[in-house]
């Protein structure tokens, strides 16, 4: 998460970004009208909290829930036009959640991050839990079935999230780390994607490109060495692809924390649409096309249950 600009310019020319583009058409049957996202809120510590549902025509009673957290500077409309999970909810069933942090940031409970949900010690972790409980209720969600991603700083909101729940059969930060305290998470798979060259987050885990803020997590190998540890899991079988790295572990009760390294590739959500003015306002990098992280994850969660 760059956090190189003016929060007020930058969150100025977002919002006016973001209500110029609408929202994406989703893809359906051309005799009947197209699914589409609906807006919600609920109070959490005292403060209203707005999110999205996506729920395909696909989807049925006990169908699995997907929450997607916008990186910083973003917001859940442009998590939802960004990165393709309607589509990919369209094609396998599920409903898909696009909360809203906090002046478009999450409060990680851990470091400098990030911006006015950290300095105004929102509850980000209660809020999330109150949306997954709401929309299970609403939707009839198998919660068993309830997956966890987000970018940048929602990938390192993810991770608190499994630090501090036991809501999430799996989680896959994307471009992200660990900032909180994490001494026994729950029994969680995780998946994390991440370029060699991601300069906001580092690989190496030195402190990012962010004037604002420091994101100075753990080397994201040690990171996936602890959860393996947190897991019970045995050393991973390493394989390569072109520029695609993936190190997988099996571990009990059909658990799997596996690292899929993209050589070269910066700060970005693989696969996601080339949009040059989206990547200057939230200070990502071009998207590396080497995977479609979003299908990636889709298949990640699908083997996994809680």
């Amino acid at each position: 998460m760059s956090l190189s600009r003016p929060l007020s310019t930058v969150l100025t020319t977002a919002t006016l970004l973001l209500t110029a583009a609408g929202c994406a058409a989703h893809p359906g049957d051309a005799a009947a009208e197209p699914a589409a996202s609906t807006e919600h809120s609920l109070e959490s510590g005292g403060i209203s909290r707005d999110y999205r549902v996506y729920r395909p025509a696909a989807a049925r009673d006990g169908a699995p829930l997907v929450v997607v957290l916008h990186g910083g500077y973003g917001s859940g409309a442009q998590a939802e036009r960004a990165y393709g999970w309607n589509e990919q909810a369209d094609a396998d069933g599920f409903v898909v959640a696009y909360p809203d942090g906090l002046s478009r940031a999450w409060n990680t409970e851990g470091g400098d991050c990030c911006g006015p949900a950290e300095r105004r010690s929102v509850d980000d972790v209660a809020f999330i839990s109150a949306m997954v409980a709401a929309i299970t209720r609403e939707h009839g969600i198998d919660s068993a079935r309830v997956y966890l991603t987000g970018m940048s700083n929602g990938g390192i909101m993810a991770y608190t999230l499994a630090c501090r729940t036991a809501l999430f059969a799996a989680v896959a930060p994307v471009a992200a780390t660990r900032l909180a305290d994490c001494p026994a998470p729950a029994p969680v798979s995780v998946l994390h994607i991440h370029g060699s060259a991601d300069e906001a987050v580092r690989y190496d885990g030195a402190p990012g490109d962010n004037t604002s803020t420091v994101i100075d997590g753990p080397p994201v190998p040690e990171l996936h060495a602890e959860w393996r540890r947190h897991q019970g899991c045995p050393d991973p079988v390493i394989t390569a692809a072109g520029p695609v790295t993936t190190s997988r572990a099996t571990c009990p009760e059909d658990r799997e924390v596996t690292l899929i390294t993209i050589d070269g590739a910066g700060h970005q959500w693989p696969g996601a649409d080339r949009t040059p003015m989206r990547e200057r306002l939230l200070g990502t990098d071009p998207p590396s096309t080497a995977i479609d992280a979003t299908a990636t994850i889709a298949q990640f969660f699908a083997r996994h249950r809680r």
